[in-house]
Protein backbone atom coordinates (compact mmCIF):
# COMPACT_ATOMS: atom_id res chain seq x y z
CA UNK A 1 0.00 0.00 0.00
CA UNK A 2 2.80 2.41 0.86
CA UNK A 3 4.60 1.71 -2.42
CA UNK A 4 1.34 2.34 -4.31
CA UNK A 5 0.74 5.60 -2.44
CA UNK A 6 4.30 6.75 -3.15
CA UNK A 7 3.61 6.44 -6.89
CA UNK A 8 0.13 8.00 -6.83
CA UNK A 9 -1.03 11.60 -6.43
CA UNK A 10 -4.27 10.62 -4.71
CA UNK A 11 -6.39 7.49 -4.61
CA UNK A 12 -9.45 5.73 -3.26
CA UNK A 13 -9.63 2.28 -1.71
CA UNK A 14 -10.96 0.98 -5.03
CA UNK A 15 -7.96 2.44 -6.88
CA UNK A 16 -5.60 0.75 -4.43
CA UNK A 17 -7.39 -2.60 -4.67
CA UNK A 18 -7.22 -2.59 -8.47
CA UNK A 19 -3.51 -1.75 -8.46
CA UNK A 20 -2.27 -3.91 -5.58
CA UNK A 21 -4.63 -6.88 -5.82
CA UNK A 22 -5.40 -6.66 -2.10
CA UNK A 23 -8.86 -7.40 -0.75
CA UNK A 24 -11.08 -4.50 0.35
CA UNK A 25 -10.71 -5.36 4.05
CA UNK A 26 -6.91 -5.58 3.79
CA UNK A 27 -6.78 -2.34 1.80
CA UNK A 28 -8.87 -0.49 4.37
CA UNK A 29 -6.82 -1.92 7.24
CA UNK A 30 -3.49 -0.99 5.60
CA UNK A 31 -4.74 2.50 4.75
CA UNK A 32 -5.85 3.08 8.33
CA UNK A 33 -2.47 1.89 9.63
CA UNK A 34 -0.59 4.28 7.31
CA UNK A 35 -2.87 7.17 8.31
CA UNK A 36 -2.19 6.37 11.98
CA UNK A 37 1.57 6.42 11.32
CA UNK A 38 1.25 9.84 9.66
CA UNK A 39 2.38 8.64 6.23
CA UNK A 40 -1.05 9.01 4.57
CA UNK A 41 -3.56 11.82 4.85
CA UNK A 42 -7.27 11.58 4.16
CA UNK A 43 -8.35 14.27 1.70
CA UNK A 44 -11.64 16.16 1.65
CA UNK A 45 -14.30 14.07 -0.07
CA UNK A 46 -15.12 14.72 -3.71
CA UNK A 47 -18.28 16.70 -2.93
CA UNK A 48 -16.50 19.06 -0.55
CA UNK A 49 -13.70 19.43 -3.08
CA UNK A 50 -16.18 20.57 -5.70
CA UNK A 51 -16.17 17.39 -7.76
CA UNK A 52 -19.87 16.50 -7.41
CA UNK A 53 -20.90 12.91 -7.79
CA UNK A 54 -24.18 11.19 -7.05
CA UNK A 55 -24.26 8.84 -4.11
CA UNK A 56 -21.88 8.56 -1.22
CA UNK A 57 -18.47 10.09 -2.10
CA UNK A 58 -15.50 7.75 -1.87
CA UNK A 59 -12.82 8.45 0.73
CA UNK A 60 -9.64 9.73 -0.88
CA UNK A 61 -6.08 9.48 0.40
CA UNK A 62 -2.60 10.74 -0.50
CA UNK A 63 0.94 10.30 0.67
CA UNK A 64 1.93 13.00 3.16
CA UNK A 65 4.90 14.25 1.17
CA UNK A 66 6.01 16.52 4.00
CA UNK A 67 5.39 14.13 6.90
CA UNK A 68 9.17 13.81 7.20
CA UNK A 69 12.08 14.82 4.99
CA UNK A 70 15.12 13.25 3.36
CA UNK A 71 18.59 14.76 3.08
CA UNK A 72 21.05 14.39 0.20
CA UNK A 73 24.71 15.32 0.68
CA UNK A 74 27.52 15.77 -1.83
CA UNK A 75 30.63 15.75 0.39
CA UNK A 76 33.12 16.48 -2.36
CA UNK A 77 36.85 17.07 -2.34
CA UNK A 78 36.51 20.85 -2.17
CA UNK A 79 32.87 21.44 -1.32
CA UNK A 80 29.82 20.21 0.56
CA UNK A 81 26.34 20.57 -0.94
CA UNK A 82 23.20 19.58 0.97
CA UNK A 83 19.61 19.38 -0.24
CA UNK A 84 16.59 18.79 1.97
CA UNK A 85 13.67 17.23 0.06
CA UNK A 86 10.22 15.85 0.71
CA UNK A 87 9.34 12.16 0.44
CA UNK A 88 8.92 12.40 -3.32
CA UNK A 89 12.36 13.97 -3.70
CA UNK A 90 11.17 17.53 -4.34
CA UNK A 91 13.86 19.92 -3.01
CA UNK A 92 12.79 22.19 -0.18
CA UNK A 93 16.03 23.98 0.79
CA UNK A 94 19.79 23.73 0.38
CA UNK A 95 23.09 24.83 1.88
CA UNK A 96 26.72 24.79 0.73
CA UNK A 97 30.20 25.02 2.19
CA UNK A 98 33.69 25.28 0.71
CA UNK A 99 36.67 23.24 1.84
CA UNK A 100 40.35 24.15 1.45
CA UNK A 101 41.85 21.63 -0.96
CA UNK A 102 43.97 19.07 0.90
CA UNK A 103 44.13 21.22 4.05
CA UNK A 104 41.30 19.73 6.07
CA UNK A 105 41.44 16.71 8.37
CA UNK A 106 38.79 14.05 8.91
CA UNK A 107 37.36 15.61 12.06
CA UNK A 108 37.08 19.06 10.47
CA UNK A 109 35.42 17.59 7.38
CA UNK A 110 32.92 15.73 9.55
CA UNK A 111 32.04 18.96 11.37
CA UNK A 112 31.54 20.83 8.09
CA UNK A 113 29.20 18.12 6.80
CA UNK A 114 27.15 18.14 10.02
CA UNK A 115 26.97 21.93 10.15
CA UNK A 116 25.92 22.20 6.50
CA UNK A 117 23.16 19.61 6.99
CA UNK A 118 21.87 21.58 9.99
CA UNK A 119 21.89 24.85 8.01
CA UNK A 120 19.90 23.24 5.20
CA UNK A 121 17.38 21.82 7.66
CA UNK A 122 16.98 25.24 9.29
CA UNK A 123 16.42 26.82 5.87
CA UNK A 124 13.67 24.24 5.27
CA UNK A 125 12.09 24.98 8.64
CA UNK A 126 12.93 21.47 9.84
CA UNK A 127 15.21 19.79 12.39
CA UNK A 128 17.07 16.52 12.67
CA UNK A 129 13.99 15.01 14.32
CA UNK A 130 12.11 15.45 11.02
CA UNK A 131 14.62 13.45 8.94
CA UNK A 132 13.73 9.91 7.88
CA UNK A 133 16.73 9.19 5.63
CA UNK A 134 20.04 10.79 4.72
CA UNK A 135 22.40 9.78 1.92
CA UNK A 136 25.90 11.19 1.44
CA UNK A 137 28.27 10.82 -1.51
CA UNK A 138 32.04 10.88 -0.99
CA UNK A 139 35.06 10.69 -3.37
CA UNK A 140 36.19 7.32 -2.03
CA UNK A 141 35.23 3.66 -2.29
CA UNK A 142 32.45 2.77 0.15
CA UNK A 143 31.59 -0.74 1.29
CA UNK A 144 28.20 -2.14 2.28
CA UNK A 145 28.55 -0.81 5.83
CA UNK A 146 29.16 2.76 4.64
CA UNK A 147 32.88 2.75 5.42
CA UNK A 148 35.91 3.27 3.21
CA UNK A 149 39.03 1.08 3.07
CA UNK A 150 42.44 2.30 4.16
CA UNK A 151 44.38 4.33 1.61
CA UNK A 152 48.20 4.61 1.54
CA UNK A 153 47.97 8.38 2.12
CA UNK A 154 44.74 8.14 4.20
CA UNK A 155 42.96 10.13 1.50
CA UNK A 156 39.90 7.88 1.51
CA UNK A 157 39.59 7.99 5.29
CA UNK A 158 39.70 11.79 5.14
CA UNK A 159 37.10 11.98 2.37
CA UNK A 160 34.80 9.62 4.32
CA UNK A 161 35.42 10.39 8.02
CA UNK A 162 33.03 7.60 9.11
CA UNK A 163 30.02 9.64 8.00
CA UNK A 164 27.81 6.65 8.73
CA UNK A 165 28.52 7.42 12.41
CA UNK A 166 28.49 11.20 12.04
CA UNK A 167 24.97 11.03 10.57
CA UNK A 168 23.70 8.20 12.76
CA UNK A 169 21.13 10.50 14.39
CA UNK A 170 18.99 9.81 11.28
CA UNK A 171 16.94 6.58 11.28
CA UNK A 172 18.23 5.59 7.83
CA UNK A 173 21.81 6.44 6.79
CA UNK A 174 23.36 5.57 3.44
CA UNK A 175 26.90 6.45 2.36
CA UNK A 176 27.93 5.93 -1.27
CA UNK A 177 30.78 6.71 -3.63
CA UNK A 178 30.04 10.00 -5.39
CA UNK A 179 30.26 8.51 -8.90
CA UNK A 180 27.79 5.82 -7.85
CA UNK A 181 25.33 8.55 -6.85
CA UNK A 182 25.95 10.27 -10.19
CA UNK A 183 24.84 6.99 -11.77
CA UNK A 184 21.71 6.98 -9.56
CA UNK A 185 20.92 10.52 -10.72
CA UNK A 186 21.48 9.75 -14.40
CA UNK A 187 19.23 6.69 -14.16
CA UNK A 188 16.53 8.56 -12.23
CA UNK A 189 16.25 11.92 -13.99
CA UNK A 190 19.22 12.15 -16.36
CA UNK A 191 20.64 10.80 -19.58
CA UNK A 192 20.32 7.11 -18.60
CA UNK A 193 16.59 7.01 -17.81
CA UNK A 194 15.16 3.70 -19.01
CA UNK A 195 18.64 2.23 -19.49
CA UNK A 196 19.58 -0.97 -17.63
CA UNK A 197 23.30 -1.05 -18.44
CA UNK A 198 25.23 2.20 -18.22
CA UNK A 199 28.16 4.00 -16.64
CA UNK A 200 28.22 7.52 -15.22
CA UNK A 201 31.75 8.84 -15.67
CA UNK A 202 32.15 11.55 -13.05
CA UNK A 203 34.74 13.80 -14.65
CA UNK A 204 35.67 16.37 -12.01
CA UNK A 205 39.21 16.93 -10.77
CA UNK A 206 39.59 13.15 -10.94
CA UNK A 207 37.70 10.44 -12.80
CA UNK A 208 35.31 8.04 -11.12
CA UNK A 209 32.73 5.66 -12.55
CA UNK A 210 29.34 4.62 -11.25
CA UNK A 211 28.48 1.29 -12.89
CA UNK A 212 24.97 -0.08 -13.40
CA UNK A 213 24.59 -3.57 -14.89
CA UNK A 214 21.23 -5.27 -15.41
CA UNK A 215 19.62 -2.40 -13.50
CA UNK A 216 21.78 -2.92 -10.41
CA UNK A 217 24.36 -0.48 -9.06
CA UNK A 218 27.63 -2.38 -8.62
CA UNK A 219 29.75 -1.92 -5.50
CA UNK A 220 32.30 -4.71 -4.93
CA UNK A 221 33.66 -6.10 -1.67
CA UNK A 222 35.50 -2.89 -0.71
CA UNK A 223 33.29 -0.55 -2.74
CA UNK A 224 35.96 -0.32 -5.40
CA UNK A 225 33.94 -0.92 -8.56
CA UNK A 226 34.57 2.11 -10.77
CA UNK A 227 37.87 3.13 -9.17
CA UNK A 228 40.08 4.37 -12.01
CA UNK A 229 43.59 3.58 -10.74
CA UNK A 230 43.85 0.87 -13.41
CA UNK A 231 44.13 3.63 -16.02
CA UNK A 232 47.63 4.37 -14.72
CA UNK A 233 48.56 1.37 -16.89
CA UNK A 234 46.67 2.36 -20.06
CA UNK A 235 48.71 4.12 -22.74
CA UNK A 236 47.46 7.60 -23.58
CA UNK A 237 45.15 7.92 -20.55
CA UNK A 238 47.53 9.05 -17.79
CA UNK A 239 45.70 7.72 -14.78
CA UNK A 240 42.52 9.04 -13.19
CA UNK A 241 43.08 12.74 -13.84
CA UNK A 242 39.75 14.44 -14.61
CA UNK A 243 38.80 15.79 -18.02
CA UNK A 244 38.88 19.41 -16.86
CA UNK A 245 42.35 18.97 -15.37
CA UNK A 246 43.58 17.41 -18.60
CA UNK A 247 42.19 20.26 -20.69
CA UNK A 248 43.87 22.90 -18.50
CA UNK A 249 47.24 21.16 -18.08
CA UNK A 250 47.58 20.19 -21.74
CA UNK A 251 46.54 23.68 -22.88
CA UNK A 252 49.15 25.28 -20.62
CA UNK A 253 51.71 22.79 -21.92
CA UNK A 254 50.94 23.79 -25.53
CA UNK A 255 51.08 27.50 -24.69
CA UNK A 256 54.52 27.14 -23.05
CA UNK A 257 55.89 25.02 -25.89
CA UNK A 258 55.88 27.88 -28.37
CA UNK A 259 53.95 25.69 -30.83
CA UNK A 260 50.61 27.50 -30.41
CA UNK A 261 49.32 28.87 -33.70
CA UNK A 262 46.08 30.56 -32.70
CA UNK A 263 44.45 31.95 -29.54
CA UNK A 264 46.88 30.41 -27.06
CA UNK A 265 49.69 32.68 -28.31
CA UNK A 266 48.03 35.72 -26.74
CA UNK A 267 47.15 34.15 -23.36
CA UNK A 268 49.19 33.37 -20.26
CA UNK A 269 49.39 29.59 -19.69
CA UNK A 270 47.97 29.97 -16.16
CA UNK A 271 44.82 31.61 -17.56
CA UNK A 272 43.93 28.58 -19.68
CA UNK A 273 41.48 26.84 -17.37
CA UNK A 274 39.10 24.20 -18.72
CA UNK A 275 36.14 26.56 -19.09
CA UNK A 276 38.20 29.05 -21.12
CA UNK A 277 39.69 26.41 -23.40
CA UNK A 278 36.36 24.68 -24.05
CA UNK A 279 34.71 28.02 -24.81
CA UNK A 280 37.51 28.76 -27.30
CA UNK A 281 36.99 25.34 -28.89
CA UNK A 282 33.31 26.10 -29.32
CA UNK A 283 34.44 29.17 -31.31
CA UNK A 284 36.67 26.94 -33.52
CA UNK A 285 39.98 28.19 -32.11
CA UNK A 286 42.64 25.94 -33.67
CA UNK A 287 44.77 25.56 -30.52
CA UNK A 288 41.76 24.76 -28.35
CA UNK A 289 40.54 22.21 -30.90
CA UNK A 290 43.95 20.49 -30.76
CA UNK A 291 43.50 20.09 -26.99
CA UNK A 292 39.92 18.91 -27.39
CA UNK A 293 41.02 16.24 -29.85
CA UNK A 294 43.77 15.08 -27.50
CA UNK A 295 41.43 14.87 -24.49
CA UNK A 296 38.78 13.25 -26.68
CA UNK A 297 41.24 10.52 -27.65
CA UNK A 298 41.99 9.82 -23.96
CA UNK A 299 38.26 9.73 -23.21
CA UNK A 300 37.69 7.32 -26.09
CA UNK A 301 40.32 4.97 -24.65
CA UNK A 302 38.71 5.18 -21.22
CA UNK A 303 35.27 4.42 -22.68
CA UNK A 304 36.69 1.54 -24.73
CA UNK A 305 38.22 -0.10 -21.65
CA UNK A 306 35.09 0.40 -19.57
CA UNK A 307 33.03 -0.95 -22.46
CA UNK A 308 35.13 -4.09 -22.62
CA UNK A 309 34.92 -4.60 -18.85
CA UNK A 310 31.22 -3.90 -18.19
CA UNK A 311 29.49 -3.99 -21.61
CA UNK A 312 27.34 -0.87 -21.02
CA UNK A 313 24.79 0.41 -23.50
CA UNK A 314 25.67 4.01 -22.64
CA UNK A 315 28.41 6.03 -20.96
CA UNK A 316 27.34 9.40 -19.56
CA UNK A 317 29.99 12.06 -18.90
CA UNK A 318 28.74 13.68 -15.69
CA UNK A 319 29.71 16.48 -13.32
CA UNK A 320 30.14 20.24 -13.59
CA UNK A 321 32.52 19.82 -16.56
CA UNK A 322 29.70 18.20 -18.57
CA UNK A 323 28.12 21.62 -19.22
CA UNK A 324 30.91 22.53 -21.66
CA UNK A 325 32.36 19.18 -22.63
CA UNK A 326 30.28 18.55 -25.76
CA UNK A 327 33.25 19.17 -28.09
CA UNK A 328 35.34 16.65 -26.13
CA UNK A 329 32.53 14.09 -26.25
CA UNK A 330 32.18 14.64 -30.00
CA UNK A 331 35.93 14.17 -30.45
CA UNK A 332 35.82 10.99 -28.35
CA UNK A 333 32.99 9.60 -30.47
CA UNK A 334 35.15 10.11 -33.57
CA UNK A 335 38.03 8.30 -31.88
CA UNK A 336 36.15 5.29 -30.51
CA UNK A 337 37.71 2.11 -31.93
CA UNK A 338 35.66 0.25 -34.50
CA UNK A 339 37.54 -3.05 -34.17
CA UNK A 340 36.42 -4.02 -30.65
CA UNK A 341 34.83 -7.42 -30.12
CA UNK A 342 31.81 -5.71 -28.51
CA UNK A 343 30.03 -2.70 -30.02
CA UNK A 344 31.26 0.57 -28.55
CA UNK A 345 28.80 2.08 -26.03
CA UNK A 346 26.86 5.22 -26.82
CA UNK A 347 28.70 8.23 -25.38
CA UNK A 348 26.67 11.25 -24.20
CA UNK A 349 27.10 14.31 -22.00
CA UNK A 350 24.99 14.75 -18.88
CA UNK A 351 22.49 17.59 -18.52
CA UNK A 352 22.55 17.58 -14.68
CA UNK A 353 25.69 19.71 -14.29
CA UNK A 354 27.44 20.14 -10.96
CA UNK A 355 24.36 19.04 -8.99
CA UNK A 356 24.51 15.47 -10.27
CA UNK A 357 25.87 13.92 -7.06
CA UNK A 358 23.51 15.70 -4.66
CA UNK A 359 20.63 14.91 -7.04
CA UNK A 360 21.59 11.24 -6.85
CA UNK A 361 21.95 11.46 -3.07
CA UNK A 362 18.38 12.71 -2.74
CA UNK A 363 17.09 9.99 -5.08
CA UNK A 364 18.99 7.34 -3.11
CA UNK A 365 17.68 8.70 0.20
CA UNK A 366 14.12 8.53 -1.13
CA UNK A 367 14.68 4.96 -2.33
CA UNK A 368 16.05 3.93 1.07
CA UNK A 369 13.15 5.68 2.82
CA UNK A 370 10.64 3.79 0.68
CA UNK A 371 12.36 0.50 1.42
CA UNK A 372 12.67 0.93 5.19
CA UNK A 373 10.03 3.47 6.29
CA UNK A 374 7.69 0.86 7.74
CA UNK A 375 10.53 -0.78 9.65
CA UNK A 376 11.39 2.61 11.18
CA UNK A 377 7.79 3.35 12.09
CA UNK A 378 7.28 -0.16 13.41
CA UNK A 379 10.32 0.12 15.64
CA UNK A 380 9.14 3.52 16.89
CA UNK A 381 5.69 2.14 17.62
CA UNK A 382 7.20 -0.80 19.49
Amino acid sequence: MLAFAWETVEFTATDAMESTGLTRSTTIEATAALVARGLLAELPNARLAGDYRKGRPARRFALRDDAVVVVGVDAGHEHVSVWVADLRGKPMADADARLVLDRDDAAARARVVGDTVDRALTAAGRSRADVLAVCAGVPAPVDRTGRSPRHPTRFWERMNPDLVDVLSWAPIVRIENDASLAAVAEGSVGAARGCQDYIALLAGSRLGAGVVVDGHLLRGHHGGVGEMVAFDHVDGVRGAEGLGSRVASWAAELARSGEATAGFRDLAPESLDARTVLAMAARDDADALRIVDRVGLALARIVSVLGSMFDPERVVVSGAIADGVHEVVAAARRSLPTDLDLPAPELVASTLGGDVVVTGAVAAAVASARESALDVWGAAAG
